[in-house]
């Protein structure tokens, strides 16, 4: 197998991502999410918001971006799930982590999480529980 070794515990590399307006207005575009609470400040603001929410189908973006960097083409992301905890809005950076909990033959089940991890403030888990059951195809014959 190619890309790094894989055995229980084994931590994923992380992924950080400071996610911008015009990222998820490209998203929005991308997906037809066109609800004011992803852009309009106006409407934010009537309801205690103090900037635009990150759309959730991003977070589920970044765990398979997460897995599909570590493990390279090779790895098939079968089943992802993740729960919200806490708003992301504009401009915050987000990290995802994980590990492996089960090696069984080309099969790994990985758990994850995302926190908000922005300057000298503590981190806020944004997504957790989080997880993945990734199939790792067999590699071809040059």
């Amino acid at each position: 197998m190619t890309g790094p070794e894989v055995t229980v515990g084994s931590e994923v590399a992380p992924l950080e991502r400071t996610i911008e307006l015009r990222d998820m207005v490209a998203y929005a575009g991308a997906t037809w999410d066109w609800h004011r609470m992803h852009y309009d400040f106006e409407y934010l603001q009537k309801r205690g918001l103090p900037a635009p929410v990150v759309d959730g189908q991003v977070f589920g973006a970044l765990l398979a971006e997460q897995l599909q960097d570590w493990l390279g083409p090779r790895a098939v992301v079968r089943r992802l799930h993740f729960r919200f905890k806490n708003l992301v809005f504009a401009g915050e950076t987000v990290r995802c982590t994980g590990r492996v909990i089960a090696v069984e033959g080309d099969t790994l089940r990985v758990e994850q999480r995302i926190v908000i991890i922005d300057g000298d403030e503590p981190e806020r888990v944004a997504v957790e529980p989080a997880g993945a059951e990734i199939v790792l195809r067999a590699e071809e014959a040059p």
